[in-house]
Order: C-alpha cells, then structure tokens, then sequence
C-alpha cells in the first residue's frame, strides 16, 4: 500500500566527500585506495570504497594502518577544510538553484523536501538531480527517499550499500517499510543515541521494525518525546521539519592539539591569537557578537611520565565585541593568569559564549557606545576571503608558528589560495610556427 504523505523527503549525501574532494584534481586516483587524515596526522577520518575494501579502518590511528597502506600503495592527505569547506558550499550552491526547499544538514549532507506533485517520477527526478550535482561539481552523490528525514536517512543507507540501487533508494509504501526496517539496527536509526540503544537491546528490540511496533505510552517513558518523535517518523508520520534557515550558535570554540608540545608561553601566545583571530571571523561570519572569553591549556594527559597541568579563565566583556584585536587583548590576558612554566603543553584552545547579534548591545548608563571598528574587520574579512587566509593577521599570532599542527601530506588549497592554484603549461612542437 503506498503512503498518503502529500509530500517526500530526500537526504542527498557526498560519497567519501573528504576523499573525493581530493581526487577531483587528482584524475590519477581514480579506482585507487584514498585516505585522508585528522589533525595532527592522526587518525584516517575518510576512506574511499577501495580503502574501506582493504580493511582499513574508520577512526584508527595512521601508525597502525601505515604498513597496509605502504604494501597497497594507498593515497594518503593531511585534512585540507578550505578545500572541504569550500567544495561543500559549490554542492550546495547546486542544489539550492534546483530545489527550492533545501537544509544543509552537514558539510556532505543536505536534506530536500519534494511536493506531491513530483511523485509521479521521483527516481528519474533524482537521477537528474545525482547528475547535475556530480557534473556541476564533480562529486560523486547518493539518494535517499523517504515519506519522513528519519526514513530518508534510512533509504541512503541503502542507496550507498545496494549496487543495484545505483545510488538511487525510494521507500515506496508500508510493506516495503517493514521489510527494510527488519534489516536495519537499532544503533543505525537517526536519533537513536548509544545511550538508548543500549537500553532497547536489554529489552530485546534490535531492528527498527521492532521499534516501530513499540507502545507510544511505552516509548515515550523510556525515550521521552523526542525518542517517540523517532518512532513516528519510522511510521511514516512526518514530526521532524525541515529547517531552512541555520540554527543560531550558542557558541564558538577555536582549538587543535600543537604539532610538537610547547614550553614556552612565547608560543603559546602566538596560538591564542591564532585561535582567537579564527573565532572572531567566525563570529562576523555568522553576524555575532560575544560577550564571554574562555581561555583553556593543558598538558598531554596520555604522558604518564610528564608532569600533569590543565587551566582555563574566563573573562566577561563589558559590552558584546567581534573585534579581533580587542578579543586578543582579553584573551592574552587571561592566558598569561593560567600560564605556568616547567610545563610541556599539548593543547589550548578559545571559546566564545554569550553570543548575541551583531546589531545588538546593551547600553549602560554612565558608557558610551563601544566601538566596533566595523569597516576594517569587513576590509579584512574580504582580503582574506579573496586572497586566503592569514594574508592579513594580528602580528600577535605570528609567521612561523612551528607549533602549528602537523600536515605533511597536505594538498594543495586548489580553489580558495591563489598562490597555490595548479599552474598549466602549454608546449608546442618544433614544426609549428605562428603566422
């Protein structure tokens, strides 16, 4: 029996986006193992499908795979997210000028929705769409269709494991439901947590079938609302909307581990200001304000032999400010309180909080407005944007930086740095001459 929904939903997902981000200027890679790695060189955080085909595993330590990935002649690159970043707004960029509901879900996953009056052909509507995208932009997409986001993020499952989907899945009514609910896990179902998974098993539930056939009154005490919002979308019923417009951030944090420790607060300064630096532009970006700076170090806790030393401050700003140089000032202030030498740091961080917009503040008594100096952060938020980042920075954070996060294998920023664009040769023969 089809459903009755007036309307459907579709969960377009990048294929191994970070990897495919990297074959895009590397035609070379094609049908050859591409990993790419965390910060730091880590951890493999992307595997294409002839990486996931050797056994290489999500989330395990590079060190431990190196000797597969050597005899196997694997593809390795150090994260690159301005190219990530910026790929991912081009993928978007398509699907807004073909859709006109569109929520960008994640940097490789946007939901759709699609009114009655497309049903009659969804999956030649989708295969248009599939194409454009890989066209456009040169990554490779899958589908999911679903009557609920819950069951459209369902059916991506399938359209990514099913050859035979060719990356293309609909759920087309109630007993195809149930038959591919029957094969799907509990710990699989969008919103279902670890925590609530576990306690489902205990009770004998392991597919989503079993939990869509649950009591309401009974799902609602062991998974409160929200768990039987889930459990109606896995029926079907829409709950879950779709959100147009970017959920306000409550807050901004700035940190990575260093490449080597650092000792000295010399460095350590020079990657406060960085941070910070990198937090302020976020939070013009997102048309906000902050009125809380949160300082935090510490000491690599996995170095049982080393003396052990973590700290943050917190300082409250007297009127809300996405000032670069007056955040740096606050921050390297509260640095310098929780600095303590004989220590080897491996980590520091920012943290913004107490974000309110950029067109608010709220005025004191006996103070003047404070000023912002608006139209330079804008003059150098567009420098950087158009010739990369840090062409205009703080002298605060630095040139050097060697406590920088290691990226050895990184790629090239092909489509965000105009000094690291791919240069093209053109050679004639010795027999042609120009007339």
């Amino acid at each position: 029996m089809p459903f009755t929904a007036s309307e459907m939903f579709g969960l377009i997902d990048c294929n191994n986006f970070y990897a495919s981000c990297e074959r895009l200027f590397r035609p070379d890679l094609m049908n050859r193992p591409v990993v790419v790695l965390s910060n730091n060189d880590g951890c493999i955080i992307a595997r294409s499908n002839e990486a996931k085909a050797l056994g290489i595993g999500m989330g395990t330590p590079y060190f431990k795979q190196e000797p597969l990935i050597r005899k196997n002649k694997v593809a390795v690159f150090s994260s690159n997210y301005p190219l990530y970043g910026d790929i991912s707004q081009r993928v978007m960029d398509v699907l807004m000028s073909l859709e006109p509901d569109v929520e960008v879900y994640s940097i490789d996953e946007a939901f759709i929705r699609l009114p009655a009056g497309k049903h009659c052909d969804l999956k030649n509507h989708m295969r248009f769409l599939k194409a454009t995208v890989q066209k456009h932009t040169g990554i490779p997409v899958s589908i999911g269709l679903g009557p609920t986001k819950t069951l459209a993020k369902i059916a991506n499952r399938f359209a990514k494991k099913d050859p035979s989907a060719a990356g293309i899945f609909v759920i087309t009514g109630e007993q195809h439901l149930d038959d591919l609910l029957a094969t799907v896990n509990i710990s699989d179902i969008w919103g279902i947590g670890r925590r609530h998974a576990a306690r489902l098993k205990k009770r004998s539930i392991h597919t989503a079938l079993e939990l869509k056939n649950c009591a309401d009154t009974w799902i609602r005490k062991q998974l409160t609302v929200t768990g039987l919002r889930t459990v109606m979308e896995l029926r079907g019923i829409p709950c879950i909307s779709l959100e147009k417009a970017a959920v306000a951030k409550k807050s901004i944090c700035t940190s990575r581990s260093f490449g080597r420790t650092v000792r000295t607060l010399a460095d350590l300064q020079e990657a406060v200001a960085t941070y910070t630096t990198q937090a302020a532009c976020k939070l013009r970006h997102e048309g906000l304000r902050t009125t809380v700076v949160d300082v935090f170090i510490r000491t690599n806790s996995f170095q049982k032999d080393e003396p052990q030393y973590c700290n943050r401050r917190t300082f409250t700003l007297s009127a809300p400010s996405s000032h670069t140089a007056t955040l740096i000032k606050v921050a390297l202030r509260s640095l310098k309180a929780i600095y303590r030498p004989g220590y080897s740091y491996q980590k520091a961080g920012v943290l913004l909080n107490g974000l309110v917009p950029e067109n608010y503040e709220q005025l004191r008594l006996f103070d003047a407005p404070t000023p912002h100096a608006t139209s330079l952060m804008e003059a150098v938020d567009q420098i950087n944007r158009r010739w990369g980042r840090d062409t205009i920075q703080a002298a605060a954070a630095g040139l050097a930086k060697k406590w920088r996060f290691r990226q050895m294998k990184k790629s090239p920023a092909y489509t965000t740095c105009w000094a690291e664009l791919p240069s093209v040769k053109a050679s004639f023969p010795e027999s042609f001459s120009v007339a």
